[in-house]
């Protein structure tokens, strides 16, 4: 919940499925001090994940979340956290995030709802000096905000104790385990003590979501508010048929023409990340980049342009784009179709946040129809095709061509070929007019009445 929460009436419509206009936070059953500190943040209204999850999470019961990315599920399993650790508590609240940037942003704002009430939060995660992290910790801070690895790493060196840990989230779920975490999360959650309250949130629950929900969630109630779509309605979704090699030129032409206010570019690969931000850059575009190879001071550096507005057009891995939780992000472009549509969803969701109007593009090439099909199936939606009339394509790669070339008098000569031998078809076993007797044989004669041998090495 990092964005503006307008409430409904206000949003002309457009925030129906996010918002519980019907509720106030006051309703929840939050402390003073929490709503105090939400006030001062201008909301009002909670989102529907906030509204259903808040109230289990108070009454005490583990829970199993599914929200659409941009719908606040930080709040959700966070305001109930501060209500519930007392104030001087020392490492009850331990928060488990895919990404170092999104452990960043979750503490960023988990501190700005404990203004009021006093809890310390100190994230923690590799890229910066384990040092710096061990004495945050050696303070007796109340939440822990952190990546598997480093949590681990903190629990190996008697630094992080899971003694006390009351209530314990997982956060992003899909994404962990997409990533390689799933048994970093079995280690933590299997060395807890007394099973703490436990609750796992995700924008999508796959079957093996389910099953570790089984394992780890005791009796929990599952919270699905995902309504018909997976995508936030207020994104206008659209793909772009494309050639792979016009790509660049369709997303410098994308940004010349429609000048967004600010852009997050998806590619599937670090190299693809340079190639793109080093183009754009060549072509008057001021666009920076986000890949797991960059040193965490240099993402740092470029989180905080992105939030103070200096810069446009960001160009980032998967990975690194998680916790990018901004709230002007006007456009989201797939500039690589992500291979698992679950990834569609959580990319998209980083614009339109909470109520807000956003757009998202995909270049879809000739080859990916499939994949589109994938991910509207997954979403429950119809995406349209968008055509700019204006937009040139370039001329085919000589490679490409010659390779095209190639193929086509292949498939000639093999046509030709056929026409001039007859035999060599296999006849249908069914057809015994075909030889006298009928006698149908099992494979091709021999080379000398005309047919084809083929062999295999075994």
């Amino acid at each position: 919940m990092t964005t503006e929460n307008t409430p409904p009436s206000k949003s002309a419509g457009r925030s129906q499925d996010i918002f519980a206009a019907d509720q106030t936070f006051a309703s929840l059953g939050l402390s003073e001090p929490i709503l105090r500190a939400i006030t001062e943040r201008g909301y009002v209204h909670p989102t529907r994940i906030q509204a259903d999850l808040i109230p289990i999470v108070l009454s005490g019961k583990d829970c199993l979340g599914q929200a659409k990315t941009g719908t606040g599920k930080t709040a959700a399993f966070a305001l109930p956290a501060l209500h519930m650790i007392p104030k001087d508590s020392a490492l009850s609240v331990l928060i488990l995030v895919p990404t170092r940037e999104l452990a960043i942003q979750v503490a960023k704002e988990i501190s700005e709802f404990a203004k009021f009430s006093g809890h310390q939060v100190v994230p923690i995660y590799g890229g910066q000096p384990i040092s710096t992290q061990v004495q945050k910790l050696e303070r007796g801070p109340a939440i822990i905000v952190g990546t598997p690895g480093r949590v681990m790493d903190l629990h190996e060196r008697r630094v992080l104790s899971y003694e006390n840990i009351r209530y314990a989230v997982l956060d992003e779920v899909d994404r962990m385990l997409d990533i390689g975490f799933r048994e970093d999360i079995r280690r933590i959650l299997g060395s807890l003590k007394n099973h703490p309250q436990t609750v796992f949130v995700s924008a999508t629950i796959s079957p093996d979501i389910e099953k570790l929900a089984r394992q780890y969630l005791r009796d929990p109630e599952k919270i699905v508010t995902a309504a018909q779509s997976l995508t936030v309605s207020q994104v206008r979704q659209s793909y772009f048929a494309v050639e792979r090699w016009d790509k660049r030129k369709l997303l410098l032409h994308l940004l010349r023409k429609e000048e967004p206010a600010l852009t997050l570019v998806f590619c599937r690969m670090k190299r693809t990340v340079d190639e793109v931000t080093l183009f754009l850059g060549k072509n008057g575009i001021d666009a920076h980049q986000m890949h797991g190879d960059m040193y965490q001071t240099k993402r740092d550096k470029v989180m905080v342009k992105l939030r103070e507005g200096g810069l446009s057009v960001l160009v980032a891995s998967d990975l690194a784009s998680r916790g990018l939780d901004v709230d002007d992000i006007s456009h989201v472009i797939n500039y690589d179709l992500p291979e698992d549509p679950e990834i569609y969803v959580h990319r998209i969701g980083r614009t339109a946040r909470a109520g807000r109007e956003g757009v998202a593009w995909s270049f879809v090439c000739p080859d990916q129809g499939d994949l589109l099909t994938s991910i509207e199936s997954l979403a429950n939606i119809e995406i349209p095709v968008s055509v700019y009339d204006d937009f040139v394509p370039g001329q085919v790669p000589a490679d490409i061509h010659a390779q095209r070339e190639l193929d086509q008098t292949r498939r000639q000569n093999s046509m030709e070929s056929k026409s001039r031998n007859p035999l060599a078809n296999k006849p249908d076993a069914t057809d015994l007019t075909r030889f006298p007797g009928g006698l149908v044989p099992t494979q091709a004669p021999p080379k000398r009445l005309g047919g084809r041998l083929t062999t295999r090495r075994r």
